[in-house]
């Protein structure tokens, strides 16, 4: 089946201006400013100067839900395949959150390859918040090699629901990571949550400075929690690692002027993620004010914050998309995702010039055409 895609004004996201894509099966095939010698021969459409990115990575985000601190019913539900397509997401990493019990890792999953199944990309990590990572099989390892969808694990750090880790326990955590990634032709990432308590990033440095632990393989997250967390992260990532900062919930100010502060201290762009953390659970107010009601954390938050860097914070278009397409998926050791070029999947955004979002393709599928959403879940109306 081949798909072109003409007329398109193409940031890949490196801007390529002018382009015509063509596509076969779930991949791109060519790109190039003519390719009518495919006219005859594929599905043709004409994207008529619209705005086209890659489909955006979000990687960390809760497909089964998480909450459950008011309890039971306070546990927040699963993501749908219409929550993502309809702002973008065409790749999400799931991951289990506090709760390693109730939230069962085959549960995640099974939920995976159903998002797979109905059209997008789905990875996970093993692990949650504590010492005692829960796996598939019998080990980080082993997930890392025998389980296809395994990128990394996942522990807290500075938080008083984490375990407390050590340094040593952490680089033993990582070691598993690091030689699983190697048998199972992954990259593997040490995916850090980060607590609000006075320890911050302390031990991270720990591990890159005492351990000398290759720092492309720790990913923080939440590093925009606060502003004192976010001054050490500014130094992580000028060791050379990529720091993700939350949409969703979990932030201090706005997540594009932390990027911007960022940029103003030295960061480089390429240093630096969103993730939306969607689906967590957020306390509320009820109408007492009282925060005994639970909500789940929005899904939608990457786009937004990219759009204000460009239209708030002036940051050019293909250095903003990098947050959420090309620097998640260098981060995750995905060769074939976040970028628009021959021989990666055909994930794709198409949005006006004033980036609201119209279609979207994931893996060569049309999904949503001029913001209607044409592909479903199964259990969506």
């Amino acid at each position: 089946m081949l798909t072109l895609i003409k007329n398109a004004e193409l940031y890949s996201p490196e801007y390529l201006g002018k382009q015509d894509i063509l596509i076969s099966g779930e991949k791109i095939a060519a790109i190039s400013p003519n390719l009518n010698a495919f006219t005859n021969h594929a599905r043709v459409w004409d994207a008529k100067g619209k705005i086209i990115t890659p489909g955006i990575i979000d990687q960390h985000i809760h497909i089964i839900g998480a909450g459950g601190k008011n309890g039971f019913s306070s546990m927040t539900p699963e993501v749908t395949l219409g929550e993502l397509i309809s702002c973008g997401t065409t790749t999400v990493v799931g991951l289990l959150g506090t709760d390693g019990t109730a939230r069962n890792i085959r549960t995640l999953y099974g939920k995976v390859k159903s998002l797979e199944q109905e059209g997008v990309s789905a990875f996970m990590l093993c692990g949650y918040y504590g010492i005692d990572t829960v796996t598939i099989t019998d080990s980080i390892q082993a997930d890392m090699i025998f389980i296809d969808k395994v990128v990394g694990c996942k522990i807290a750090i500075s938080d008083v629901r984490s375990s407390y880790p050590t340094a040593t326990e952490l680089v033993r955590k990582l070691r598993d990571v690091r030689v699983g990634g190697c048998i199972g032709n992954k990259k593997g990432i040490l995916h850090i949550h980060l607590g609000n308590l006075d320890s911050k990033m302390d031990v991270l440095f720990e591990l890159v400075k005492k351990y000398q632990f290759p720092v492309e393989h720790i990913s923080p997250t939440h590093v925009g929690r606060t502003k004192e967390l976010f001054d050490q992260a500014i130094e992580f990532a000028k060791l050379g690692g990529i720091v993700d900062i939350t949409t969703g919930a979990s932030k201090y100010t706005d997540p594009y002027k932390s990027v911007l502060y960022a940029l103003e201290q030295g960061v480089s762009i390429h240093n630096m993620t969103f993730s939306s953390d969607g689906h967590a659970g957020l306390s509320a107010p009820d109408e007492k004010g009282n925060l005994t009601r639970t909500k789940k954390a929005p899904i939608d938050k990457n786009l937004e914050e990219v759009i204000n860097l460009i239209q708030k914070g002036g940051v050019p278009i293909e250095d903003a998309f990098r947050l959420i397409t090309a620097n998640p998926a260098k981060n995750l050791g995905l060769a074939y995702k976040g970028k628009l070029e021959v021989g990666c999947d055909a994930d794709i955004c198409a949005f006006d010039k004033d980036f609201n979002l119209l279609d979207v393709f994931a893996r060569g599928q049309h999904m949503m055409e001029d913001t209607k959403i044409i592909v479903k879940g199964n259990f969506e109306s």
